[in-house]
């Protein structure tokens, strides 16, 4: 049963646009702008509108037809609707009107006041003085949701076609049959399009999120009452996402200067986002021609129709399974196929070791934050992404590698012994000149530039490993030494987990704590990051910096090892009030981490032989020493600029969202000063003791950062510091780094200070007033100039779909 509902769905903050009904009042309430009581008629073209003119009820006609239909829209855009009442029942003049029953229900009449439409809401209690209220405001976003015990599902719906608003073939949600929660599009039941996985961070069928981890770009939560929810955060500026008539979701934002929608992005992409593109165990690809492929050990299912390029039947197998005797492809930067079954596992090998001891499995793959995934029946909807993904590892016959290696043998014995004899000289040379220098280094934990550890810390081997990568003067550990130190990278040694991957701590032989990041081949982040971060930092030197130990490259494992930081990460120690270590936190050791920040940062920027940009500043990114030192950490993100460079840009946005510069975020655009506004979030997070993308105060309808700005406009500052440890005898200390904050976190990179006027604000070098900051564009939740010029609330509504509710059944 399909109900129509007032929903609007939007990518970064999503607003659930609610007609309200206030049914037990106890007095008759007059009608305001925003409202219909009882008994009032709106007649066609009169409407109403929300309170800061940002929707509006009223008809509308679709192009190409003179139907008119009750709907609601944006008021400075008219033709963007975003909820559609009669849509089976349209008027055919303007002689409709619009009322509000006795009983409570919203009613559409023609011009001879026949009903043709109507909510048919039922209540258990008699209606006292109903009234119906647009609003441009309501909770944090509307969601999409499955319950995996009854199977109803909360879905979208698309219109027939641009003129016709009845429900389409299309309908899009969230689904968590296969295993894992994935968004999807269906063509009448049929899968058109799928996200891939929810991995807890990002959809592995995304190729555009794997290069920015942007922290609540999406979350998908579920209940002990089988309810898995999926919901997008608030966010700057109109958005809509639109499911249309062809199965096309576009994400759009309004642009105010020209007065039009821009087209963000549109999924499917391209024809290998397709569902099932290329059939059972073929393989997509769209920069191929022709796009499809078989997987290796297979071939096309009927040779004449794939040749024509109809790839629908897909491929089969060359040779049989023999459980037993089997062994695996890997295939690199894959999206992985649909019905992945998961189970979560700390290490890849236990995936691999299962699937073998499993007859019926027959592919598997891991990532980091899910776990493994298995495969039993069969392999669809498979894409290459290039550069990006999941490594999928397909069982194939023994027979398959078994031919392969017969074909080469006759090269790869000759080659094999030369390189060999070749392996014996040189380890025996390096033998030698190692025994020389044996002492120098026994017991240090620590090699020289080109050297290497073995398992055993005192006993030193030259090596060279890094075939692929040049780790340069970096000191280099084995891969079995690191293992053995972080107990195999067990999971009760792991730190937490980063864009790079796991890190764990390690204890080496002779006692000394290392922080182990283990770059993982399903990170977001490749090689480029890797190198940016041996780079820069093996360069760096400065106390608020973490310092960089030691890289190991060996085969596919990429490892940087790290000072060991006993009090975790900021971020871990200030959120949360039930965190014991977060009492320890009082305003002295917040002000000196505040400074040692800010001292990091004028580092990078000034102070060190490499001007660094960093791009990537948050909470979670600030490690603390035993003595509640902050070190900035992960440089990953940085640039580095040279001579008189001192800004940039880019078309690949990376960094975490909530900390990113209104210019970097938007239009790619990066400088010193996107630092110094991350920095000021940082500031005012660490007064508040709340997370900036985690926080919304219901009762003000502000964000962290609309909070401190009221607060502090009207006096008050001492109100936002969190309430541990607010104190009347260090109110101006607090309520100053607050205004320090603000200024940091103004729209324009112009008004913001560069980062030694901050320390020197800090400081008190600078004794004079401090400017006043101008109001921050995220000041009152998102709110922005709107149409008319006036300050308003920022909403976010879809466009040509409505909210229904299907039962699974």
């Amino acid at each position: 049963m399909t109900v129509p509902r007032i929903a609007q769905l939007l990518f970064h903050r999503s607003i659930f646009l609610l007609l309200l009904l206030i049914i037990q009042s106890a007095a008759c309430l007059s009608r305001e702008e925003d409202t219909i009581s009882a008994g009032v008629v709106i007649k066609d073209p009169q409407t109403i509108a929300s309170q800061n003119q940002i929707y509006k009820l009223g008809f509308f006609t679709p192009p190409n037809t003179t139907n008119r239909y009750l709907g609601i829209f944006f008021a400075f855009s008219q033709e963007t609707v975003v909820w559609v009442a009669n849509r089976y029942t349209p008027l055919k003049d303007s002689s409709g009107a619009v009322t509000l029953s006795r009983d409570g229900n919203l009613v559409i009449l023609d011009g001879t006041n026949r009903t043709v439409w109507s909510t048919n809401l039922t209540t258990t209690s008699p209606v006292v003085n109903p009234v119906a209220q647009i609003l441009d405001t309501g909770n944090l976003g509307m969601t999409l949701s499955m319950n995996v015990k009854t199977g109803k599902r909360v879905l979208l719906t698309a219109w027939k076609n641009a003129t016709d608003p009845g429900i389409g073939s299309f309908t899009g949600g969230l689904d968590v049959v296969s295993g894992t929660p994935q968004l999807v599009n269906w063509n009448e039941g049929r899968p058109y399009w799928r996200s891939g996985q929810w991995n807890g961070l990002i959809f592995l069928g995304i190729k555009l999120m794997f290069y920015a981890y942007l922290e609540g770009f999406n979350v998908v939560k579920n209940d002990s009452a089988g309810n898995f929810v999926y919901t997008t955060p608030q966010i700057n500026g109109f958005v809509t996402l639109t499911l249309n008539s062809s199965g096309s979701v576009t994400r759009k934002e309004w642009n105010g200067v020209e007065k039009r929608w821009d087209v963000v992005v549109t999924y499917p992409e391209n024809e290998c986002d397709v569902y099932g593109k290329c059939g059972p165990f073929g393989s997509c690809n769209a920069l191929e021609s022709p796009i499809c492929t078989c997987m290796r050990g297979f071939e096309p299912a009927n040779e004449d129709e794939w040749g024509r390029g109809n790839w629908s039947n897909g491929c089969r197998r060359r040779s049989q399974l023999r459980c037993g005797d089997d062994g695996f492809e890997r295939l690199r930067y894959m999206k992985v196929p649909d019905f992945a079954q998961p189970l979560p596992s700390g290490v890849q090998d236990e995936c691999r070791t299962r699937c073998l001891g499993n007859c019926s499995c027959i592919a598997y793959a891991y990532d980091s934050y899910i776990g493994c995934m298995f495969w039993s029946n069969t392999l669809i909807d498979t894409q290459e992404f290039g550069s990006v993904g999941v490594d999928l590892y397909v069982r194939l016959s023994a027979s398959e590698f078994g031919s392969h290696k017969g074909r080469k043998l006759y090269i790869i014995i000759p080659v094999t012994v030369s390189f060999a004899c070749i392996c014996i000289i040189i380890f025996i040379a390096r033998w030698l000149m190692v025994k020389r220098r044996g002492d120098k280094v026994k017991d240090t934990g620590i090699v020289e530039a080109g050297q290497m550890f073995t398992t055993d810390s005192t006993a030193i081997v030259l090596r060279n490993e890094a075939k692929e990568v040049n780790i340069g003067e970096l000191p280099k550990f084995t891969f079995e030494m690191l293992a053995k130190a972080t107990k195999r990278f067990h999971e009760d040694n792991l730190l937490g987990r980063g864009g790079f991957g796991p890190v764990y701590k390690g204890i080496l032989a002779n006692g000394k704590e290392i922080a182990v990041k283990r770059l993982s081949a399903e990170s977001g982040q490749g090689m480029q990051e890797f190198m940016n971060e041996v780079i820069v930092i093996s360069k760096l030197q400065h106390r608020n910096l973490v310092k960089l130990l030691g890289g190991c490259v060996e085969k596919e494992e990429k490892i940087l090892i790290y000072e060991y930081m006993p009090n975790k990460s900021l971020d871990a120690c200030l959120f949360g009030s039930t965190n014991p270590t977060k009492k320890l936190l009082d305003w002295n050791m917040r002000y000196s981490i505040i400074e040692g920040i800010g001292r990091g940062i004028l580092y990078l920027h000034r102070d060190s032989r490499l001007r660094i940009i960093h791009r990537d500043l948050k909470p979670s990114n600030v490690l603390l020493d035993q003595d509640w030192n902050p070190k900035i950490s992960d440089f990953g993100m940085a640039r580095i600029f040279g001579g008189n460079e001192d800004h940039g840009s880019t078309a690949r946005v990376v960094g975490t969202y909530g900390y990113m510069a209104p210019e970097y975020g938007m239009e790619g655009r990066f400088s010193e000063k996107s630092d110094v506004y991350s920095f000021g979030v940082l500031i005012l997070e660490i007064i508040k003791g709340k997370k900036n993308t985690r926080y919304f105060n219901d009762e003000l309808s502000l964000s962290l950062i609309g909070c401190a700005w009221k607060m502090w406009s009207e006096g008050n500052g001492l109100s936002f510091v969190e309430e541990g440890i607010a104190s009347r005898e260090t109110e101006e200390e607090m309520v100053r780094c607050i205004q320090i904050g603000l200024l940091c976190v103004q729209e324009s990179p112009n008004d913001r200070p560069v980062i030694q006027t901050v320390l020197s604000m800090l400081s008190g070098e600078i004794v004079e007033l401090l400017p006043l900051p101008k109001q921050p564009v995220f000041a009152e939740n998102g709110s922005t100039r709107g149409p008319n010029g006036s300050t308003q609330q920022n909403v976010y509504s879809n466009n040509e779909h409505t909210l229904s509710m299907l039962d699974g059944s």
